[in-house]
């Protein structure tokens, strides 16, 4: 029963230690709706992260590639992932990185 708890909850939260300000906004967690993305939405993440330069011999390995998934799975600026702190990021990343590869 707490199992299927858990997969009705529509996104995948990471809650932050400290508030963190991007933009004028304050966020104390991300809200990731990584359910919600479709194939699309990764080729665009990779199409993105490709014109970056940055290539990874596995794209679901690249931080960069994680990162602008995270982005678009939580409808905000990739550029608010590079800025976030070390272990926030770490965090954001490796929640994707699960979800893609679980």
């Amino acid at each position: 029963m707490e199992n299927e708890q858990k997969q009705q909850i529509p996104g995948a939260i990471v809650k932050f230690r400290k508030p963190f300000q991007f933009d004028g906004r304050t966020y104390e967690e991300l809200v990731l709706d990584l359910d919600s993305l479709t194939g699309d939405d990764l080729i665009a993440c990779e199409r993105k992260v490709q014109a970056s330069q940055d290539m990874s011999y596995m794209i679901e390995t690249s931080k960069s590639y994680l990162a602008a998934v995270a982005a678009r799975s939580a409808k905000v600026p990739v550029e608010m992932m590079s800025k976030l702190p070390a272990r926030e990021f770490t965090k954001v990343t490796v929640k994707v990185q699960t979800f893609l590869l679980g």
